[in-house]
């Protein structure tokens, strides 16, 4: 025989007793957090010139970037597009899909461009590594620094570095001379603002003028 259910006090309707639950819920959810957030200690910042803690599994590395050679300790697993960001502050190399799809994180190794976020930063020792921050500087711009400035090859700017990287490379590689032909060498470098047309012009200037 099914069970009959028990009308609500004539005071308290439908609406205000399922509202009642859900205000019981959200405090009885929210009181652990609330109790760990009143007993949490907080963590003092890190004293000025104080060492990090190692990296558990971390092993050396020697790598030489845009001129420097330094002297690393890194997690073996780590990219190198991780530890130029991370470990040495090269923040100019973007992430952008973190899957060799996009291009923004390109970079030279031994001269030619790479997509940093394919490979592991201890397969590098040796290397000649060149970033954003080394192709050139304020008052000494490379020729397609200058060029992408003048053309306006870029709009957000996320993708730009991974760009000007890209088609610095171009220089030195096998092109035809149309913009078709640039444009499939450009292919690996995707800007989704679309200044594609600007960034074409401002390879071509540069390729003129050489």
């Amino acid at each position: 025989m099914p069970s009959q259910k028990k009308p609500l006090p004539a005071h308290l309707s439908r609406r205000s007793f399922l509202s009642s639950l859900g205000a019981a819920g959200v405090v009885a959810g929210a009181g652990p957090v609330l109790a760990t957030a009143q007993t949490a200690t907080p963590v003092a910042p890190m004293a000025a010139g104080s060492t990090p803690e190692p990296i558990e599994g971390a092993i050396p590395v020697s790598l030489r970037v845009n001129g420097k050679q330094l002297a690393l300790q890194v997690d073996p697993r780590t990219t190198l597009l991780d530890c130029l960001r991370e470990t040495m502050s090269l923040t100019g190399t973007k992430k952008g899909c973190d899957h060799g799809q996009c291009g923004a994180c390109t970079v030279h190794v031994n001269g030619r461009r790479i997509n940093s976020c394919l490979t592991l930063a201890v397969m590098h020792e040796e290397d000649e590594i060149t970033t954003i921050e080394g192709l050139g500087q304020p008052g000494s711009l490379h020729p397609v620094q200058a060029s992408f400035l003048k053309r306006d090859g870029y709009q957000c700017g996320y993708c730009t570095s991974g760009q000007i990287m890209s088609a610095a490379a171009l220089l030195k590689e096998k092109c035809g001379p149309s913009d078709a032909d640039v444009k499939e060498l450009m292919s690996g470098n995707i800007c989704r603002c679309g200044a594609y047309p600007n960034i074409v012009a401002a390879i071509q200037d540069v390729r003129q003028q050489a």
